[in-house]
């Protein structure tokens, strides 16, 4: 059976999603440089000809569930671009590029935490429950790419 995901453990689930990331905005014609250190929570900028610098962050996640970026390394502009990567067993991956700035609006899918007065640092976070991947659609990495490569 193709797409064993359950094979791959957490780490190496997100080395693939970066590496497919990767290819696919590749396969787009944009240029990819990767950072030699990810300290910051980029992994990676890239851009389309003499197109902007788009700096992308890759999260990954085995179907539904939460994924989250601190908001220390992930402050919202137009440049910063969060690509989520759904895998499902038995399916292709599934790419979601999802703007910085769409959490400034949150709504059942996109959530913004502040924890006032506990452990957790401040989050922004992507609640991919049954009833709110619907909402993801909207974030097609098919359609969000052509919107990179010309934009407004």
């Amino acid at each position: 059976m193709p797409y064993r995901w359950d094979q791959l453990n957490k780490l190496q689930l997100g080395a693939y999603a970066e590496y497919f990331v990767k290819m696919e905005f590749t396969m787009y014609g944009f240029q990819v440089y990767t950072s030699e250190v990810d300290d910051r929570g980029i992994d990676f900028v890239c851009r389309h000809e003499r197109g902007p610098f788009y700096e992308i962050q890759v999260k990954s996640c085995r179907g539904a569930g939460y994924v989250f970026v601190q908001k220390d390394k992930f402050d919202l502009r137009d440049e910063l671009v969060l690509a989520l990567v759904r895998f499902e067993e038995g399916k292709e991956p599934e790419l979601s590029l999802i703007p910085s700035l769409a959490w400034r609006t949150p709504d059942g899918l996109l959530v913004d935490h502040d924890y006032e007065g506990l452990k957790s640092k401040p989050e922004w976070g992507i609640n991919l429950s049954q009833r709110n991947l619907p909402l993801l659609s909207r974030y097609n990495f098919g359609e969000r790419i052509k919107a990179m490569i010309d934009p407004p």
